[in-house]
């Protein structure tokens, strides 16, 4: 909004001094991560006492797990306090018509509203299930599906590649290397040296143009998977103090660097990589989303005063995924991911193998022989005797390291 008010004010020829900094996205990307860590800084207690006022507090399972009776009682759907101070510096200091900003608004009103929906019927309701699962993945397929039509369909939503033999001979000419601008569904393959894939190349039987026009049938679908992936990812690893907070943080801040590199045209002329017109606004939505989680980071460090319980986690994940998806980046979730992809596959194996055991040696050693000794892996950790501190510092500092890989990636090719 101050950014159509900056250029209201410049058309009618008033100019107010400083006012001139709203041009840049750095200077906007700055105040908005400013403002929307003190805005989860001073009114998170707010909402936290508001949540204790109104018995918002976990409900705690006996898993046996040391310090965990003692948090019983922690107020939940703390996950309010980073959706309200990413949007308030969004709508401020972007410019919200943007169809990449539209998009992430929907993404965190979307699925922040069904991890609410959630946590209500578990706290208020008093049901223990909370939303049923087949109703969470109606939620995430429905996001995946407004992303994926709005993806293929949209004519703002485009790209510029850089000829295969372009050869910079101006700096002041940067656009002479780079192709029209065109819809496509080209993404980005990491470690590869012509990193370009097509998803309408996984149609091979059709002739280039008919595979062209039905991509969106692999498409989208595609789009749809990784954000119900990544969601439940980012919702299993919400498990213990700051775990989901601090890896986020570690992921978003990558993604806002690959949104500032792939929405300016000298920097991805001189990296090579897909220009993405307009993209350089969703730096400014993701910054903000990284300050308002190191603010509730702030309450969330062991011993928590707030869980951020399934409005957080849900939203989190689904902002991370849609995320990588119009950075054209979604091939670089198993890495920079990784420990949303380590936690989910903990899981799956945990009842893999209880499965196998189970039918092969009967159910008594199934149960004493499991592969973890609990699930998700954080869980392990916990019952082998490491404090929930030290896990939550080592995994972040993995997501630290696999953040690394995927940076080197615009190099290594």
């Amino acid at each position: 909004m101050l950014y159509y008010l900056f250029e209201y004010l410049t058309a009618h020829g008033i100019h107010v001094p400083g006012m001139g900094m709203f041009k840049f996205i750095s200077f906007r990307a700055g105040m908005s991560v400013l403002l929307s860590l003190i805005i989860a800084l001073v009114f998170g207690k707010k909402i936290i006492n508001y949540l204790r006022k109104k018995q918002m507090g976990e409900l705690v399972r006996d898993l046996g797990l040391d310090g965990q009776k003692q948090k019983e009682g922690t107020p939940t759907m703390g996950g309010l306090i980073i959706i309200f101070a990413t949007l308030i510096p969004v709508l401020l200091f972007t410019k919200i018509l943007n169809i990449y900003i539209i998009l992430l608004i929907v993404s965190v009103v979307w699925m922040g509203a069904i991890g609410f929906i959630d946590d209500y019927l578990k706290k208020i309701k008093k049901n223990k299930d909370g939303l049923s699962g087949k109703f969470k993945v109606i939620g995430q397929v429905g996001l995946g599906l407004i992303v994926g039509v709005t993806m293929y369909f949209h004519q703002d939503i485009t790209v510029q590649r850089k000829y295969a033999d372009a050869k910079e001979v101006n700096r002041n000419n940067v656009e002479a290397n780079f192709m029209k601008t065109e819809k496509s569904t080209f993404s980005t393959v990491p470690f590869v040296k012509n990193n370009e894939f097509d998803y309408s190349g996984l149609l091979f039987w059709m002739t280039p143009e008919d595979a062209q026009e039905w991509a969106w049938i692999v498409f989208i679908p595609i789009v749809i998977f990784i954000v119900t992936a990544v969601s439940n990812g980012a919702n299993i690893t919400d498990g213990i103090d700051g775990l989901a907070a601090g890896t986020s943080v570690v992921i978003l801040l990558t993604l806002a660097f690959f949104a500032y590199l792939s929405g300016n045209i000298i920097f991805a002329d001189y990296l090579n990589i897909m220009f993405l017109p307009n993209m350089g606004e969703t730096t400014i939505f993701t910054l903000a989303l990284v300050g308002a989680v190191i603010g509730f980071f702030w309450y969330n460090t062991y011993p928590a005063q707030v869980f951020m319980g399934d409005t957080g986690s849900l939203m989190l994940g689904g902002v991370i995924a849609v995320l990588a998806i119009i950075l054209r980046k979604e091939l670089l979730i198993p890495v920079l991911c990784g420990i949303f992809l380590i936690e989910n596959l903990s899981v799956m194996l945990q009842v893999a193998v209880f499965k196998y055991r189970k039918r092969k040696y009967g159910l008594e050693y199934a149960q004493n022989n499991r592969l973890f000794k609990m699930s998700p892996l954080h869980h392990h950790y916990q019952k082998e005797g490491y404090h929930e501190s030290k896990i939550v510092n080592r995994m972040v500092i993995i997501g630290v390291l696999f953040a690394i890989i995927c940076l080197i990636t615009l190099k290594v090719r």
